[in-house]
C-alpha cells in the first residue's frame, strides 16, 4: 500500500491549554539556576522563586558591519583649533599681567600673539566647517544649552577685545599726527585700551575651558566620560602653551612671570592627566589613550611637559635653556590636543568602550539598590 508524506502530518492543536509544570520541575529549575546565577525571580506561572536563564557576555564587534556610535568626521583642523585657541586664551592673560606690572616688550608680544592665534583658530574652524557662513549663522542665536553656541560667542567676544587691545598696541608703536581723523582714533583707543584688556582677559579662560565642554557634550566614549577632568587638563595645556610661546618670543628680562605662569600649567597638567586616567583606567577606556597614534602622542607630550617643566625651573637668565623649554612646553600642549582627540575617534570605533562603561554603571545602581529588577506576581 502507497503511503502519502502527507499521512504523518497533524493539524496544529490551536486552543487546547498547555501542560503546566510541576512543582517538583519548577522546584529543580529553580534550584539549577540559582546554582549557575545566585539570583532568582518570581516564575511568572505562580511558581517559586527563579531565575531567568542566564546567557554568557556577549562580545561586541560591530552592529551590522557599523560601529555602535559613528566616530566624528575630524580632521586636523579641529585639533589645532583646540591647541592654538588655548595659546590665545592663555595670552590675553599673560597680556593683562603685563599691562599691570608695566612689562611693555611682553605686552606687545603677548597682545601680538593672542590676535594672531584668536585669527588661525577661527580659520581652522571656518576650515572644519566647510563655508565661512556657516560660522556667521551660529551667531543668529543664543542657546545656553549648546557648547557649541556658547563657545561661538565666546570666541567672538574674545576676538573683539584683542582686536581693541592690538589695534591700541599698534597705535602706540606707529607716531600719528596730533591733529585730525587719526589723532582722534589714537585717543579713542587709548580711552578703550583698559577695558579692553580686562574685558579679554575675563573671556580667556572661557575660551580655554569651552573646548573640553565641547567634546564632553558628545557621545564618544573617552571624551564623555572625561567630562569632569578634560577642563582642568586644557585649561593647563593653554597655560603652557601661551607661557611657552611667550618664554620664545620675550626676554628673559621681562619673562619672570611668564615662566611661573608656565610652571603652574605643568603642574596642573600633569595632575589633571593622572586623575584623568585613573578615572578611565576604573571604567576599561584607559586603552585608547595609550595604544596607537594617541597614545605616542600622549606619552611623548608628558616626557616634554617634564623636560619643558624642569628647563623652566633651571633657566634662570639663560635665553637657550628658555627658548628649548618654551618651545618643549608648547609642542606638548599641542600634543596633548591632537593625542586626546585621536583617543577619543578610536575609542568610538569599537563597541567595547561604548557599552562597557553603561553596564559597569548599571551594576553599581543595582549594588546601590537604585535599580532593581522588576519582579511580577501572577495569582
Amino acid at each position: 500500500m502507497t503511503t502519502s508524506p502527507f499521512d504523518s502530518y497533524r493539524p496544529p492543536e490551536e486552543g487546547r491549554r498547555r501542560r503546566r509544570p510541576s512543582v517538583g520541575s519548577q522546584a529543580t529549575d529553580a534550584a539549577r539556576d540559582l546554582a549557575r546565577t545566585g539570583r532568582t525571580w518570581l516564575n511568572r506561572d505562580g511558581g517559586g522563586r527563579r531565575e531567568a536563564p542566564a546567557v554568557p557576555d556577549a562580545e561586541f564587534t560591530d552592529y551590522y558591519g557599523h560601529p555602535v556610535i559613528k566616530p566624528v568626521p575630524w580632521k586636523h583642523e579641529i585639533p589645532a583649533y583646540l591647541f592654538i585657541g588655548g595659546v590665545a586664551a592663555g595670552s590675553g592673560l599673560i597680556a593683562a599681567g603685563a599691562a599691570a606690572t608695566d612689562r611693555p616688550v611682553l605686552l606687545r608680544n603677548s597682545r601680538y600673539t593672542a590676535m594672531t592665534a584668536v585669527a588661525l583658530s577661527g580659520a581652522a574652524l571656518v576650515a572644519d566647517l566647510g563655508r565661512p557662513e556657516r560660522f556667521l549663522n551660529m551667531l543668529r542665536t543664543v542657546k545656553l544649552t549648546s557648547p557649541m553656541s556658547v563657545g561661538t560667542w565666546i570666541l567672538s567676544g574674545y576676538a573683539a577685545f584683542a582686536g581693541v587691545t592690538t589695534a591700541a598696541e599698534a597705535a602706540r608703536a606707529v607716531r600719528l599726527p596730533r591733529r585730525g581723523a587719526l589723532a582722534t582714533v589714537q585717543r579713542t583707543l587709548e580711552i578703550l585700551d583698559t577695558p579692553a584688556t580686562v574685558g579679554q582677559a575675563l573671556f580667556g579662560p572661557p575660551l580655554a575651558a569651552y573646548t573640553a565642554v565641547l567634546l564632553s557634550d558628545t557621545v564618544t566614549p573617552v571624551w564623555f566620560e572625561s567630562r569632569s577632568h578634560l577642563p582642568f587638563v586644557f585649561v593647563a595645556s593653554a597655560a603652557m602653551a601661551s607661557g611657552g610661546v611667550q618664554m620664545v618670543l620675550g626676554p628673559t628680562s621681562e619673562t619672570g612671570p611668564v615662566r611661573r605662569f608656565a610652571l603652574l600649567g605643568v603642574g596642573t597638567d600633569l595632575l589633571a592627566m593622572h586623575r584623568l586616567e585613573q578615572h578611565l583606567d576604573g571604567l576599561d577606556l584607559r586603552e585608547p589613550l595609550e595604544t596607537g597614534a594617541a597614545g605616542r602622542k600622549l606619552r611623548l607630550a608628558k616626557l616634554l611637559t617634564v623636560a619643558g617643566g624642569v628647563g623652566t625651573l633651571v633657566a634662570g637668565r639663560s635665553r637657550t635653556v628658555s627658548v628649548v623649554s618654551g618651545v618643549a612646553l608648547a609642542a606638548a600642549s599641542a600634543l596633548t590636543r591632537f593625542g586626546i582627540v585621536e583617543a577619543g575617534i578610536e575609542s568610538a570605533k569599537d563597541p567595547r568602550y561604548t557599552v562597557a562603561p553603561q553596564k559597569r554603571r548599571l551594576e553599581e545602581r543595582r549594588r546601590q539598590g537604585n535599580v532593581h529588577d522588576s519582579i511580577v506576581t501572577v495569582r
